[in-house]
């Protein structure tokens, strides 16, 4: 089998960000010797159908333009081999890529860790919830955060970050305590009543929002963050804390590792990587060092 590069591009990631990153990338690895396999994805059935494609070729690697939702797509066919994968961060948050060092504002050099980059083992979450399990790589998030999100993709209007605000405000004037259970590594459940639950396997989700501050994707350990009970002010007042990542010290907030969180609540809604993944209960568990991604250098990562 030939040796060569597969490059799977979402042209809708990051609105339309990924189709036009593509020409570059694709020009950039050929313009250094490799032979390019090229497969575009319409929709995540196809990206997953293509990239089981890819990966009966036997690439040497395979290069992602996408964003978090386009690699977590693919991850239970990424996570069933051995083929290293490198990220061009092309979605609206690219946290993953924030957590990893990754360039995020230069597509050609992202796709330069296809032929340059140094491999780095990092872990995948996991789901469980009614009966399936569904892999992330980020944060799952539970509560008031994930209910901004199911709110922001259901309204139609206003364009933008605009319709984000206003899902904001509509969940703030809806905010009330929510009865959550949480049981950690198989302890006894124990009532939790709060405002959100986030299960890290990185920092930050919502591009940049550190949440899970200091959560280390390679430690084999899932970071639990539980914020108590707040009124709509404390909560508009912990909002700038956590934007700095200043947030765990709070009274208000727990913060410990763990290998497994069990939470449920009434009306639970969970979402990781920027989708929906299912409501009530989960759990959410670890799967260590089981996805390969080419990173800079300690020396390239310090330039960035």
């Amino acid at each position: 089998m030939v040796d060569h590069v597969a490059v799977l591009s979402n042209p809708f990631a990051g609105k339309g960000r990924g189709g036009r990153e593509t020409d570059a990338v694709v020009a950039h690895l050929r313009g250094s010797g490799a032979e390019v396999r090229v497969f575009a994805g319409d929709s995540a059935a196809s990206s997953l159908a293509l990239t089981t494609r890819a990966l009966e070729e036997h690439p040497r690697v395979l290069v992602v333009i996408g964003g978090d939702g386009t690699l977590s797509g693919i991850l239970d066919a990424l996570c069933a081999v051995s083929v290293p994968v490198a990220l061009v961060p092309a979605g609206t948050g690219n946290d993953l890529a924030r957590a990893l060092g990754l360039p995020r504002h230069d597509p050609v050099a992202a796709a330069d860790l296809a032929l340059s980059g140094v491999p780095r083992a990092i872990d995948v979450g996991e789901i469980r919830t009614a009966g399936r399990v569904v892999t992330f790589l980020t944060i799952a998030a539970l509560g008031f955060d994930a209910k901004v999100s199911d709110r922001t993709n259901r309204l139609r209007w206003p364009p933008g970050v605009l319709r984000y605000y206003l899902a904001l405000a509509i969940e703030l004037v809806r905010l009330r305590l929510m009865a959550f259970t949480v049981s950690v590594d198989g302890a006894e459940a124990v009532a939790s009543p709060g405002t959100l639950v986030a299960v890290g396997n990185t920092a930050s989700y919502g591009g940049g929002m550190p949440v899970c501050a200091g959560a280390a994707a390679d430690d084999g350990l899932l970071d639990l963050v539980q914020v108590a009970p707040l009124s709509r002010r404390r909560l508009l007042r912990l909002f700038p804390l956590l934007l700095r990542g200043t947030h765990l010290s709070r009274r208000e907030v727990v913060h410990r590792r763990a290998r497994s969180v069990t939470v449920s609540a009434p009306d639970l809604v969970v979402y990781a990587d920027g989708e929906r993944i299912g409501e009530d209960e989960c759990t959410i568990g670890i799967r260590a060092a089981a996805l390969t991604v080419l990173v800079p250098t300690a020396k390239e990562a310090d330039r960035a």
